[in-house]
């Protein structure tokens, strides 16, 4: 994706706050909430908890107690996830989330800061997933763990269906949704095209440097989970 795309991207991506949660209820038949919590429940209960890609807060609102930190590289994104999180995390009686302009190839945080970190549905949108990954594995302590859910191609036939499918039927509701026929949610579809399979991304994780690397794929085909820890 070169620099004039990831600059597209990013302003679609900011288009899309306002509809981001109802459209990803739809495009995953109703099974996201289910997902972020089997995320949620990998990370510790307590420590050190970053967040790559938290976008408007939809996972970060769910995240119980830990020291959290949030990262996104739209401001835009952060300025909806602050009022969010933290209203829910004050109820909750949970210490305040940090919320960090930054992005996943340039983390902006010492070597060994976290005891675990996630990236759900953000991960098909980092520039260089590989820089991404290198990144995430300076700033995680030894022992701990990424975990990782975006949407699964376990194969080029299966890419090719799911392709059909963001385009297609949740392209139409997604025109419905937002009222014009140029939505801003095409350029999810778009990232879907180039994301690889749940083997390119666990060879990747391996290759970085991650050790007992693992990809589930959940709900048949819809997703996967991803998950590698620090030696």
């Amino acid at each position: 994706m070169g620099s004039v795309d990831w600059a597209e991207l990013q302003r679609n991506l900011e288009a899309t706050i306002p509809v981001y949660d109802k459209i990803n209820r739809f495009a995953t038949l109703g099974q996201v909430n289910r997902w972020r919590r089997m995320v949620a429940d990998q990370l510790p209960g307590d420590g050190k908890i970053l967040e790559i890609g938290c976008g408007p807060g939809s996972f970060a609102e769910i995240v119980r107690g830990g020291d959290l930190t949030c990262l996104d590289p739209i401001q835009g994104m952060l300025d909806v996830a602050e009022k969010r999180v933290s209203s829910v995390r004050k109820e909750r009686g949970d210490s305040p989330a940090r919320f960090v302009l930054g992005t996943a190839e340039s983390l902006p945080f010492e070597d060994n800061s976290f005891d675990a970190a996630c990236s759900l549905f953000s991960f098909r949108d980092w520039f260089d997933k590989r820089a991404g990954l290198a990144e995430s594995l300076r700033v995680l302590r030894p022992g701990a763990k990424i975990t990782i859910a975006d949407p699964a191609k376990m194969n080029g036939i299966h890419g090719l269906l799911g392709h059909a499918y963001m385009r297609f039927w949740v392209g139409a509701y997604a025109r419905w949704v937002c009222g014009v026929k140029d939505h801003p949610w095409k350029w999810l579809t778009k990232t879907y095209v180039h994301f690889g399979t749940t083997r390119d991304y666990v060879n990747m994780m391996r290759d970085v440097g991650f050790v007992d690397v693992k990809g589930k794929v959940i709900f048949p085909g819809m997703a996967t989970i991803w998950q590698g820890t620090v030696p």
